[in-house]
């Protein structure tokens, strides 16, 4: 009966998967400071834009009332 998990005897045989490992962590924490930075810049972006939206709509909204 085959054994359901292998382990080789010759312990050089993790070397590419060890790489490879170390690849995709490294992706994906330089995926997730991409994300982080991305969303820090939005979230100051919307700061800074939602008082002026706020004082647009209402104007919008005054004037608006006016024509009724």
């Amino acid at each position: 009966m085959m054994e359901f998990l292998y382990f080789p005897d010759d312990k050089s045989e993790y070397i590419p998967s060890v790489i490879m490992l170390l690849i995709f962590m490294t992706m994906a924490i330089a995926a997730t400071i991409f994300i982080r930075k991305h969303s820090a810049k939005e979230l100051d972006k919307w700061e800074n834009e939602e008082p002026n939206l706020k004082a647009t709509n209402k104007q919008a909204n005054e004037s608006g009332s006016d024509k009724n």
